[in-house]
């Protein structure tokens, strides 16, 4: 196995998630804002699971999106 390959791949695939997680959470935010279904000063409790079925591998990331 090559390390560095591993890393730099690892590190492609985490940013992949943050950008489009991010922009994918914002635009659910601001449409439900916008449609009155959030007021706009909630903590949004939030889970993120990441599965690598090949290798059995899954676990979650439990936090909160504050929107004030």
């Amino acid at each position: 196995m090559n390390e560095d390959a591993l890393n730099t791949s690892l590190r492609k695939f985490l940013k992949t998630v943050g950008v489009t997680s991010q922009r994918e959470i914002e635009k659910a935010v601001r449409a439900a804002v916008a449609s009155g279904r959030l007021k706009g000063s909630e903590s949004l409790p939030a889970k993120a699971t990441v599965t690598i079925g090949e290798i059995n591998l899954s676990f979650a990331i439990d936090g909160a999106i504050e929107l004030e």
